[in-house]
């Protein structure tokens, strides 16, 4: 992507998180890794009269190598109470599951996490639309006591909901304290720590990541009272199995987020060679219908869960229950109020759409 480009993109993304003229904002980066980004951020910052800065942290780790949830910022005091005192900070490194990020939050400082390649957050931009809906599911997440998941392939499984609050994402912010990430667009809570139980099967064509790969052969998940009790299946099963053991940590068999997407624009498909621009997978994530089954921390929620083993697994084709009532039928958004005008509308049959009073 040109730099003209970049900037015109970081600039729509800030102007939709609701930056104004002399704000602080602070672009995170390490080492030679995505300077381009805090240039175009800089460049854009600037048009809109901001007071906007780049961080940049030494390109070697003092923690030895990065780790889910583990930062430099955790040996840099100073360059946290730095941050803390700006109104938006642009992270460019990933800082999703720190103590550092949450303590940043906490002060009042919004997030945006960035790390995607630009032609993905070129396509996937957020939007009015986006965040309506998105907003709106997680109205209906955060009343529900219980979410029952079904799949053709085997997945029965009961999540009881109300210790954990309901996160949305819409790729971008304007709340003090709110963290958010671009691409984006899905809704997600935490079960109960002992109230998650029965059987959850990914299918072939779901997603492993952070592997980044599709599943070809089923994997089985036995799940009692909020813990993996057994795993089973071909070679992807295997791969799972060995990947959580060499984390030593049986927190990592805990549940994590679950949740649904909610973003038309983003498309399973698009993780194939010749399609898949790289990046971490936000756009498997996101994509309109999918369920997301998490696995490992749940702090990012508030729990005490800080465990380094985490997957997140989009899947397809699910049918989707809060409280008995339909949210997706085999992966199609089956709530009027949820269903996009570009194309939700007309892809869902008459006889799968349900109103949701409220």
């Amino acid at each position: 992507m040109d730099r003209a480009s970049f900037i015109e993109i970081c600039l729509h993304q800030l102007k939709m998180s609701g930056v104004r003229a002399d704000e602080r904002l602070v672009v995170l980066t390490q080492g030679d890794e995505r300077l381009d980004y805090a240039d175009a951020f800089l460049a854009a910052g600037r048009m809109l009269g901001a007071n906007i800065y780049h961080m940049r942290l030494p390109a070697a780790s003092p923690m030895g190598g990065w780790a889910v949830g583990q930062t430099s910022l955790a040996v840099m005091p100073e360059a946290v109470e730095a941050l803390k005192n700006a109104d938006m900070l642009i992270d460019c490194i990933f800082l999703l599951f720190s103590p550092e990020q949450m303590a940043i939050q906490a002060a009042g400082t919004r997030v945006l996490t960035v790390v995607e390649p630009p032609e993905l957050l070129a396509r996937m931009l957020p939007n009015l639309e986006l965040r309506e809906k998105v907003e709106r599911a997680g109205e209906l997440l955060a009343r529900a006591k219980s979410m029952h998941i079904t799949s053709p392939h085997g997945t029965d499984v009961i999540y009881k909901l109300g210790t954990y609050p309901t996160i949305t994402e819409y790729a971008c912010t304007d709340q003090p304290g709110r963290w958010d990430h671009w691409p984006s667009g899905f809704v997600f809570t935490g079960g109960d720590d002992d109230g998650v139980d029965g059987q959850i099967v990914v299918g072939t064509g779901d997603v492993l990541l952070p592997q980044n790969i599709y599943v070809r052969e089923p994997i089985i998940y036995t799940i009692e009272q909020g813990r993996i009790t057994d795993i089973r299946g071909g070679l992807e099963a295997e791969l799972v199995k060995s990947y959580m053991a060499d984390f030593e940590d049986e927190r990592g068999f805990a549940m994590s987020h679950i949740g649904w997407g909610m973003n038309p624009d983003a498309k399973w498909h698009r993780m194939t060679p010749g399609e898949f621009p790289g990046g971490m997978g936000m756009e498997p994530r996101s994509y309109l219908g999918n369920v997301l089954f998490s696995t490992g921390p749940n702090n990012e929620l508030g729990g005490l869960n800080d465990t380094a083993c985490h997957l997140d697994i989009p899947m397809r084709g699910c049918s989707l229950f809060l409280d008995d009532d339909p949210v997706l039928i085999d992966g199609e958004i089956a709530v009027k109020e949820l269903q996009f005008d570009r194309n939700g509308g007309s892809s869902v049959k008459e006889s799968k759409v349900f109103d949701v009073a409220g």
